[in-house]
């Protein structure tokens, strides 16, 4: 794997085309963002609707959501196989971020449920050739010793991306309707349709200006490698990179059940949709604050015990999310949830990477990237449907998931060879 590592120049001890891809995703993810916040309440606005067959408005909400994840899950194995065969990762991500920006315009349109539900499959799918060819690029310039730190970097700027979007959205909602010139008025939605749309073009501007597919990569011809189980050693245990792809989707899960919920959440603290934002932010601001330094520090010192440890962190501040009775308690203990979840993100993507084989990053990976959506999914679902038995459970659930990837991952991953730090 580390053959594939081309010298490109460092920027503060990271490869200038990894800062360049980040710089380009983090736009995209502002306006990506948008949605986690504006789709809840645009649900339960009368700008949509149709007949829900008695369902609850928060599962239509967490449907609507959700789909996304289910999507581009489906999709990216797929997407990353056909980067690999191609031999070309950068084309993919533009496709993507093309068809993204026309669908986050296509919101303002919609007037049923079934609208935004069509609207969010193709989405997903579209994202699924961004997410995976991205991650590859990543990997692929990267060797063991810098993997770490480039994927921890890469990851901080799109998730600085993705903790601006809910703020600015929630600004946006709260200031609108607009009276644009000649008198045309702008709803708070139309405008944050507008504004998502605006940012994926430019990520796609920068992705054409700043990123170049890496010299190493070729088409391959090679059967695609993704497996379950290990059989190489003495007795069955999981593979690691599957292994590694159930802690993902646990963590994730755990990570997302807030979002689905935002109407129960903001009537139980009294709050308004901006804290809610805030709230959302504060786990998005530990994960972008720290994750190049649990990244950098995994290249030196490991990192199975990393994500371990991080797996034992979110079973507390999970669990607290359904028992904090004010705003301020739920944005620290969403922090400490971020925190947590850094320790895991970047160190198994990174591990993930360490693992995979010659010509197949693209669809490799897309086993953590299938796994983080369809956590984020499952994390929407669950919250969505068991709130209703009581606004702890969701919660609960979801700590008893992560004390259970803990374990998992403490008895069914490998640590790669180790490798000299970076320099």
């Amino acid at each position: 794997m580390d053959d594939r590592t081309s010298s490109g120049g460092q920027l503060f001890g990271v490869d200038r085309r990894v800062l360049a891809l980040a710089l380009a995703r983090m736009a995209d993810a502002v306006g990506n963002s948008f949605l986690i916040i504006v789709l809840p309440l645009y649900v339960a606005s009368e700008a949509v609707g149709g007949r829900i067959f008695g369902v609850p408005a928060s599962m239509v909400a967490g449907v609507v959501l959700a789909l996304f994840g289910i999507a581009s899950s489906i999709a990216q194995p797929l997407a990353g196989r056909l980067s690999d065969r191609a031999g070309r990762r950068k084309i993919f991500v533009i496709g993507g971020l093309v068809v993204l920006g026309a669908i986050n315009l296509a919101f303002a349109a919609a007037t049923a449920y079934w609208h935004l539900f069509v609207l969010r499959v193709v989405q997903g799918l579209a994202a699924a050739f961004t997410i995976t060819a991205s991650l590859a690029i990543v990997n692929e310039l990267s060797d063991a010793g810098s993997r770490g730190g480039n994927m921890g970097v890469y990851n901080s700027f799109r998730l600085i991306g993705f903790g601006a979007g809910p703020l600015l959205a929630s600004v946006l909602l709260e200031m609108g309707p607009f009276t644009m010139p000649g008198g045309a008025e702008v709803t708070g939605f139309e405008a944050t349709f507008a504004v998502a749309a605006a940012t994926a073009f430019l990520g796609t501007g920068l992705v054409g200006v700043l990123v170049q597919d890496p010299e190493g990569t070729a088409p391959t011809e090679r059967r695609l490698a993704l497996r379950v189980w290990d059989r190489s050693g003495s007795g069955w245990r999981l593979d690691t990179i599957f292994a590694l792809g159930v802690a993902t989707l646990i963590m994730a899960s755990c990570m997302a059940l807030l979002s689905a919920i935002e109407p129960e959440v903001n009537a139980r603290l009294g709050q308004g949709p901006f804290l809610f934002a805030v709230e959302f932010v504060a786990l998005i601001a530990a994960l972008a604050a720290l994750q190049p330094v649990v990244g950098r520090a995994s290249d030196r010192m490991g990192r199975k015990w990393f994500i371990v440890l991080g797996l034992v962190g979110l079973v507390p501040t999970t669990l607290l999310q359904g028992v904090v009775g004010a705003p301020w308690q739920m944005i620290v203990v969403r922090m400490l949830q971020g925190g947590a979840g850094a320790l895991v993100f970047a160190p198994a993507l990174a591990l993930a990477g360490d693992h995979t084989e010659q010509g197949q990053s693209g669809a490799q990976l897309a086993v953590l990237t299938v796994a983080f959506g369809l956590g984020i999914s499952s994390g929407q679902l669950m919250a969505g449907f068991f709130v209703s038995f009581g606004f702890i459970v969701p919660f609960g659930i979801g700590s008893l998931l992560a004390v259970g990837a803990a374990v998992l991952v403490g008895t069914q991953v490998d640590e790669a060879e180790p490798a000299p730090s970076a320099a």
